[in-house]
């Protein structure tokens, strides 16, 4: 044995022999507590004899002749593998006709001339000792027919009977024999039936249940059929089985009676226990079997009828019970189940224990787990009798209880759904009547990992671009780890794929990369994923293996396989065809099909010599084309059409110009082709003249009348003949100037920029060619005002068709005009009409050409203007509009003059001083006034009133003024100081408080504000006579005692009870104006000006 254990080792390696060992062991193992034993451990020594040597006689077999070959291996430990080679050490093929059985022996169903052989040898492997034993070769000679009756013959008189011939036979069983057997295996083991025939032909083997199936799963067949072998069996599986050999004489069969029988197997074992004195307690044993095993208990290994007695214990069949145990009653006790197939044996150990508790679970052991997951927390512990297990949460928690949690039996707490407030201390107490412990866990609840932005299912072209996102949020503490899958295996190693922080990125997309990609967040606690599908998509490939079928004379049928479609599905094909004989190297479009079609008819025309391709279309784009079909010549014909676009038009005015487009080479059908070109008269009877020509697409007729029509037709032959009939068009000779002008022109004029011009038609016989229309020449020939000539500009205007009459627009007021009109044909123009004069009446002048305004005095200005550029008539007078404009942009009462029209200038006197006035200035005629020109200027300020104006704040009334405004606020001032201090209605502060800028929230009138401006002011409509003033200044018909006058940029307010609080609203004294405050610097001038 070796040292501290309880192996044994048998060594012969150095000496013995095994057979001095062969035996049965059996290992027990002993302490003060008790003894358990091992199940008995069988020895037998390997065994490897060889063959008995015996005689074998050559087999002589006639063909057609079933035939079994013995191998009968010695008796081996553990059994050979059997099988059949021949001296080359070459299996011996094997077939339906040829197998080996389940004995080792060699079946033949019928022999052939070709089993003929002498080295039939049969070996037997023993593994356990690595050996091959060989019997001796068997020889086998089959006899055929024919050569048997030749050599019967030749010994033979003729009257001898011969050999008969090879006859096919019904089949035969040759194992098992007799027409039923038994087979008897154990629960669990294989089951193998076999069934071998003899036969001629060869018999076909099936197997059947009677009165049930074969187990579905578990049945195999081997060995062509001849063996039925099924795995696992049971009980159920007993009964019945019928082989059915069959060939085409008859059939054979044979029923095999199976019974499963079942060596012991465990129902319950027992199960070692432990209890504390006084304590009740049970050990079972339970096992079934077939036959039914019976069940016997040992003690210590002792059977428990001879062990010493406990009064404690008592058998009970299956079952011991204990009652009120001891410490002594401590003892390890074995359960033996068996039946005549075997055994069972289990130890199970009875401890009568006192212990106090033990928790096994080291102490503040830290767990973490995700929110929303379980949490389970371990208190291993062990006691006896049985600790009792109780959980609280924090110092001076209470017992946990309730349905949020579970408590397990080995003393695990289990919260199922663990919450962030979940996290703390958690504290297990294990107690028995012995004594009491504790410890204490911690639990950590972290966030959840997860992926906010999820990867999205991409479809991309090859070569481009692509991205996926994956963003993720996860707990503080962790740390996530990021890992990209393609189809849920690593990343290619390819510098094309970029992994980022937060995405993958491929760069030059390629169709390897099609695929599912993954990304992966794994921290310590948890891992989440999310998938989405790259879809590459391209161009598809182009067809191949065109192929050309049921050529006829006008089709034949294309067929082609589609490539590859690059995941995105064809929507069609397209059919090109190559005319070799006509225009090689030039593709034409033929037709195109669905993208579900790969064969189509198509429809040809004579002496084409067609190559056809097919280019596959989807939504990214085209294929290359495929590679061109075979060629295939049809035969020529007739012209099917005649040429298209005929057309007769002169180009002279005694010729005309016949043309058409010539045909294409495919429509020829045919060598030789010409053209018959014939024409005739319209509406004479004359008979059609005729030419034949070729490689042109024109004929010229000359001496033609001008402009008559023809009837004209053009056929298409070649050296087949002619194409149908043509159809006949109607063409002109050629066109001449027309002869006559239009008559009775008359022209109205409707105002002074309009006019209407009238003409009779000419008659159509006169034109000569097809009527284009009238053009109307006209022009003007002076202007009625100024009596002066320029440059005469003649303008068009074109009516097409028919017409008679039109328009003419633009014209120039008070202006004489000249007009003709002339019919226009496709030669040209005919002669033109008299000259018609008329004159436009007079009109609204233009604006002055200009306004000045010069020599400004203390009471007048100069004005001088230029008369208008178009005066549009005779002018009658100019009138003059000027207002004065104060301070604040107000505009003053309006005064109109009238100038006669030969004046250019005019000075207005009894103008206010430094008053700036605008001017409205414009030209009239006897139809009304032109646009007006505007212009402003200022008179100029007398110096002695500027001196006075300057020196007003030197006047002593004004000085008094000043002081009178000052002591008033003083007192305002202290009124409001002495309010305040009283608790008054309205503190200031609180006004503060309230309105920290006085100009954000003004009060309102009905409020008691005084002389307050807002700048909604801006916004509101001026009043009749008045502008927005552009400085900003305060209107005229604000409170002229308003402080803002004076320009001391403070917005005042009043208190209903007239306190003044407007030095309370935190403004400071320099800060800028605003709303209507004037932009400029304050003066008393600015003061005086504001009052007038």
């Amino acid at each position: 044995m070796k040292p501290n254990s309880g192996t044994l080792v048998i060594n012969i390696m150095n000496g013995g022999k095994a057979e001095a060992y062969e035996g049965v062991y059996q290992c027990t193992a002993r302490n003060e507590r008790g003894a358990a034993i091992s199940n008995n451990i069988v020895i037998r020594p390997s065994r490897s004899p060889l063959w008995t040597k015996e005689k074998l006689e050559p087999n002589q077999v006639r063909e057609g002749d079933s035939l079994v070959l013995h191998c009968r291996p010695p008796v081996g430990l553990p059994p050979p593998i059997i099988f059949w080679m021949d001296n080359a050490f070459q299996r011996l093929p094997q077939s339906e006709r040829v197998s080996q059985g389940l004995n080792g022996d060699l079946y033949f169903s019928n022999v052939q001339p070709e089993d003929t052989r002498e080295d039939y040898i049969c070996y037997a492997r023993f593994n356990h000792t690595q050996t091959i034993q060989q019997k001796q070769p068997i020889s086998v000679k089959v006899f055929s027919m024919d050569s048997l009756n030749d050599t019967i013959a030749a010994n033979l008189s003729d009257t001898d009977i011969y050999a008969k011939p090879v006859t096919e036979r019904q089949p035969v069983l040759l194992t098992p024999t007799g027409s039923t057997s038994t087979k008897v295996e154990l629960r669990g083991n294989v089951l193998l039936l076999e069934c071998i025939a003899a036969g001629l032909p060869t018999p076909v083997i099936r197997w059947i249940k009677e009165g049930g199936e074969l187990p579905a799963n578990r049945t195999f067949f081997e060995n062509f059929k001849k063996t039925l072998k099924i795995i696992d069996v049971s009980e159920a599986d007993s009964g019945n089985y019928k082989c059915i050999a069959r060939n085409i004489l008859g059939s054979a069969h044979h029923v095999i009676s199976v019974t499963v029988k079942a060596a012991p197997y465990w129902i319950t074992a027992p199960r070692n226990l432990v209890l504390s004195p006084g304590e009740d307690g049970t050990l079972i044993c339970r096992a079934n079997g077939n036959p039914k095993p019976s069940i016997s208990w040992l003690a210590n290994g002792v059977p428990i009828a001879i062990a010493p007695e406990d009064p404690s214990r008592k058998v009970d069949g299956d079952t011991i019970i204990f009652s009120r145990v001891q410490e002594r009653s401590s003892a390890v006790y074995q359960c033996n189940a068996s039946n005549e197939y075997g055994y069972l044996l289990a130890n199970a150990f009875v401890n009568v224990l006192a212990e106090p508790p033990r928790i096994l679970t080291p102490a503040n052991k830290l767990y973490q787990v995700i929110a929303d997951s379980p949490a389970l927390l371990d208190c291993a512990y062990f006691g006896s009798p049985k600790p009792e297990i109780e959980w609280f949460k924090g110092v001076k928690g209470s017992i946990l209880r309730g349905n949020e949690y579970v408590f397990h039996d080995n003393g695990t707490l289990e919260i199922p759904v663990a919450q962030k407030d979940s996290t703390g201390t958690y504290t297990c107490v294990a107690r028995n009547e012995l004594g009491k412990i504790q410890n204490e866990v911690q639990l950590e609840v972290k966030d959840p990992t997860m992926i906010i932005k999820q990867p999205e299912y991409k479809v991309i072209q090859r070569y481009g671009q692509v991205s996926f996102e994956c963003i993720i949020k996860h707990d503080s503490t962790l740390a996530p780890t990021v890992i990209w899958l393609k189809d849920n295996d690593e990343l290619p190693d390819d510098e094309r794929f970029l992994v980022g922080k937060d995405n993958l990125t491929i760069m030059n997309v390629t169709d390897k990369d099609d695929g599912t990609y993954t990304c992966i967040v794994n921290t310590t606690l948890d891992s989440v994923s999310a998938s989405a599908v790259l879809t590459v998509v391209a161009r598809p490939n182009p067809p191949f293996d065109l192929e050309l079928t049921g050529q006829l004379e006008r089709s034949v049928e294309l067929s082609w396989i589609p490539g590859d479609e690059n995941n995105s599905p064809i929507t069609n094909f397209v059919i090109e065809y190559e005319d070799g004989l006509h225009e090689s190297g030039v593709w034409h479009y033929q037709t195109e099909v669905p993208g579900t079609q790969t064969t189509v008819q198509l429809k040809l025309s004579p002496y084409v010599n067609y190559s056809f391709r097919v280019i596959a279309v989807n939504e990214i784009g085209r294929s290359q084309p495929s590679e061109p079909s075979e060629q295939y010549l049809t035969k020529s014909a007739n012209p099917d059409e005649n040429p298209s676009n005929v057309q007769g038009i002169g180009s002279e005015p005694d010729n005309l110009v016949i043309t058409w487009e010539s045909l294409k080479g495919f429509q020829s059908n045919g060598p030789g082709l010409q053209y018959k070109v014939s024409w005739r008269q319209k509406d004479v009877d004359d008979e059609w003249t005729s030419v034949i020509v070729a490689n042109v697409s024109k004929y010229i007729v000359s001496g033609t009348p001008t402009f008559v029509p023809y009837e004209i037709k053009v056929q298409a032959l070649n050296d087949l003949g002619y194409a149908p009939e043509p159809s006949e068009v109607i063409g002109h000779s050629g066109e001449d100037l027309p002869m006559v002008a239009p008559g009775n022109v008359q022209v109205h004029v409707i105002n002074s920029t309009l006019a209407k011009v009238h003409w009779d038609p000419v008659p159509l016989k006169t034109v000569r060619g097809h009527l284009q229309g009238y053009k109307v020449y006209y022009w003007k020939v002076q202007s009625l005002s100024r009596r002066s000539r320029r440059h005469i500009e003649k303008k068009i205007l074109t009516f097409r068709g028919n017409k008679t009459f039109g328009m003419l627009p633009g014209l120039e007021p008070y202006s004489s005009y000249k007009l003709n009109v002339r019919v226009v044909n496709g030669k040209g123009e005919g002669p033109a009409s008299p000259d018609k004069v008329f004159r436009t009446p007079e009109g609204v002048p233009s604006s002055p050409s200009f306004l000045k305004i010069t020599n400004p005095t203390l009471d007048s200005l100069t004005l001088e203007w230029g008369s208008p550029t178009h005066p549009n008539g005779v002018l009658t007078s100019y009138v003059l509009k000027f207002q004065p404009i104060n301070n604040t942009h107000e505009l003053g009462p309006l005064v109109e003059i009238r100038i006669p029209a030969n004046e250019s200038s005019l000075i207005l006197k009894n103008l206010n001083y430094s008053t700036r006035y605008k001017f409205y200035f414009n030209a009239q005629t006897s139809v009304g006034s032109g646009s007006q020109i505007t212009e402003e200027a200022v008179t100029i300020m007398d110096e002695a009133m500027a001196s006075r104006q300057v020196d007003i704040a030197t006047q002593g009334w004004f000085i008094g003024l000043m002081c009178a405004v000052a002591l008033l606020i003083l007192i305002l001032l202290i009124v409001c100081f002495i309010r305040r201090n009283k608790g008054g209605k309205y503190p200031v502060k609180e006004k503060e408080d309230a309105h920290a800028d006085p100009e954000i929230q003004p009060m309102k009138e009905d409020d008691g504000t005084f002389g307050e401006y807002s700048d909604a002011e801006d916004h509101k409509p001026l009043k009749k006579g008045s502008r927005t003033p552009s400085d900003r200044t305060v209107k005229k018909e604000d409170s002229d005692d308003s402080l803002v006058d004076y320009g001391e940029g403070v917005n005042g307010q009043f208190n209903e009870d007239g306190s003044f609080i407007g030095q309370y609203s935190g403004k400071k004294e320099k800060e800028p104006a605003e709303g209507n405050e004037s932009s400029e610097a304050p003066s008393p001038v600015n003061a005086m000006n504001s009052f007038v």
